[in-house]
């Protein structure tokens, strides 16, 4: 699998994203990252799992702590693969205002029936 899919694919899961969200915030361990969910620390370990192939996190080792940390360039290739889309609508919707405008202005100097 390419990079990209495999980080769309880590993003395609709405646990994964809030695992994400949390590490945004600083560096913890997967006991403090499993509290909010209703699953075991088997389950988080594999949605970690998923995470840690797409190149979203890294886990560390500080004595006993493993401390799970976020890696966001994953996330500057899906934004830069979006912005394409975003360029394409901007355009798009740029396209259809000047289409408004002069149809506007054709409607306000049509005289009518």
């Amino acid at each position: 699998m390419d990079p990209l899919s495999a980080t769309l694919f880590a993003l395609s899961d709405a646990t994964r994203r809030g695992l994400l969200a949390r590490l945004a915030t600083g560096d913890t361990t997967v006991s403090e990252l499993a509290k909010p969910y209703d699953m075991s620390l088997a389950a988080i370990s594999k949605h970690l799992k998923v995470l840690e192939t797409a190149g979203l996190i890294s886990r560390g080792r500080d004595a006993q702590w493993r401390p799970c940390h976020l890696e966001a360039a994953p996330l500057r290739d899906v934004f830069e693969w979006l912005d394409s889309y975003r360029r394409f609508w901007d355009n798009s919707l740029d396209s259809l205002a000047e289409y408004l405008t002069v149809m506007q202005k054709q409607g306000s100097s049509d005289p009518g029936p």
